[in-house]
């Protein structure tokens, strides 16, 4: 779950002046109690003068989609179409993610890309600048830090032979296990 941090800190300007932000940071938690401690580990890092955390709430992204070229995080607005067979009705679900560009157009051109193999409709109603500045992934140290997996979308034909479940054999292979079992007798 991804948990949005505001982070109140100062600082001095080119103007010798000191100058107070309290910016939003997006952390990858399980509680608020842990977003707020690896906020508190990964600010200190960055901020050695001293900082507070003032707000800690549930960012409501479905997904986010990095990008390496782009230097800001735009939140954008997904309508999925589904239809209600019963009923011969569209419905749309309104989701968010945020995505990683340059601008707005980039941003667009990102999220289409990811979307290509979308079996559904979508539209994508609006596109903001995000005031997110950045965002700490979690990972133990193992693996290399993921943001978000790419959408996945699955057909008949996506499967090779190799994949196929052959039901005779997992039938065969759990009469096997059944036999092997002796009954516990009284």
């Amino acid at each position: 779950m991804w948990y949005e941090v505001k982070v109140k800190y100062s600082k001095i300007d080119d103007n010798e002046r000191i100058k107070t932000f309290n910016q939003p940071y997006l952390f990858d938690a399980l509680t608020f109690t842990e977003a707020e401690a690896r906020a508190t580990e990964e600010m200190g890092k960055y901020l050695s003068e001293g900082f507070k955390i003032t707000n800690i709430k549930v960012a409501n992204f479905s997904e986010l989609f990095p990008n390496e070229n782009g230097d800001r995080w735009f939140k954008c607005k997904v309508s999925l179409v589904t239809l209600d067979e019963d009923k011969g009705l569209e419905r749309r679900t309104n989701t968010y993610v945020l995505v990683q560009a340059n601008d707005v157009k980039d941003a667009y051109d990102y999220l289409t890309e990811q979307f290509a193999d979308t079996v559904s409709d979508y539209s994508i109603p609006s596109i903001t600048e995000s005031p997110i500045i950045d965002i700490f992934p979690f990972f133990d140290g193992d693996e290399e830090p993921t943001v978000a997996a790419t959408p996945q979308t699955y057909t008949e034909d996506s499967f090779s032979e190799d994949e196929n479940i052959d039901d005779e054999a997992l039938e065969e292979e759990f009469t096997e296990e059944e036999e092997e079992e002796e009954p516990i007798e009284d």
